[in-house]
């Protein structure tokens, strides 16, 4: 069983930075992708950004250019610096793991619990 552990968050005025990281731990067969969704109360999550086995990172159109995605391979960390944030930039973002846990099983998302961003003077 694969389980994601949130780190960093808090509260942050216009322009500032924070940054997240967030820790995998448990055993899969394989890793598809790893990343960062965010929700506000009342609209879907929204993925933010996400990184590849193979390296690959994409970006919400809305943080690119301020937000950057980075993994950590050998301690299966991934780590999402966001910088010049906004207060729209405000929700919970949450961890995200897309895998396979055995070699016969079909892909599987796992989740952190969550970490609060507020952007605000």
């Amino acid at each position: 069983q694969v389980q994601l552990e949130e780190s960093g968050g808090g509260l942050v005025q216009p322009g500032g930075s924070l940054g997240l990281s967030c820790a995998a731990s448990g055993s899969m067969f394989s890793m598809v992708a790893m990343g960062w969704y965010r929700q506000v109360p009342a609209l879907e999550r929204e993925l933010v950004a996400s990184i590849s086995s193979s390296g690959r990172r994409d970006y919400a159109q809305s943080v690119k250019g301020r937000f950057t995605i980075a993994r950590e391979y050998a301690q299966n960390t991934v780590y999402l610096q966001m910088n010049s944030l906004k207060p729209e930039d405000t929700a919970v973002y949450y961890c995200y793991l897309l895998g396979y846990p055995t070699k016969t099983s079909g892909p599987q998302h796992y989740w952190g619990q969550g970490t609060r961003v507020s952007v605000s003077s």
